[in-house]
C-alpha cells in the first residue's frame, strides 16, 4: 500500500469512529458502485442516510481537507448516494438523505484534528 492511501485509509478509520463516538451507525465503507466511483463510508443518523466522504491531509498541506468537495465532487456524490438507494432500496418514508463531509487534518505532532460538516451538497 502506498503513502497516500495508508493516509486517506487511516484518515477514514478516524472519521468512521468519530461518527460512530457521536451515534452514527456505519453501514458500509468503500462502498462502489460501478464506474460512478466510492463512497467512503455510508451511515445511518436516526432516520437520515449519510453519505460520507472522507478527506485527509497533512498538516502544510497545500489545501485544508474541507475545501476538498468541488461542484463535481458534489455532483457525484449524489449520483452516488442515488446508486445506493436503487440498489439497498429507496428510504424510507419520511426519511431523508445528507452528505456529510469529515475532514482529517494531521499534525505533525499530536492527534489529528477532525472536522464533520453536514449537508455539505
Amino acid at each position: 500500500m502506498n503513502a497516500t492511501r495508508a493516509l486517506g485509509r487511516y484518515g477514514e478509520d478516524v472519521a468512521a469512529r468519530r461518527l460512530t463516538d457521536t451515534g452514527l451507525h456505519i453501514l458500509a465503507r468503500n462502498w462502489r458502485c460501478g464506474r460512478a466511483g466510492e463512497i467512503d463510508i455510508v451511515a445511518r443518523d436516526g432516520d437520515t442516510l449519510v453519505i460520507c466522504e472522507v478527506k485527509t491531509r497533512r498538516d502544510g498541506a497545500f489545501q485544508h481537507p474541507m475545501a476538498a468537495v468541488t461542484p463535481a465532487k458534489a455532483a457525484r456524490l449524489r449520483q452516488l448516494a442515488a446508486c445506493w438507494l436503487d440498489i439497498h432500496g429507496g428510504p424510507a418514508a419520511g426519511a431523508a438523505v445528507r452528505i456529510d463531509l469529515v475532514g482529517v487534518l494531521l499534525p505533525r505532532r499530536g492527534a489529528p484534528v477532525v472536522t464533520h460538516a453536514q449537508g455539505v451538497a
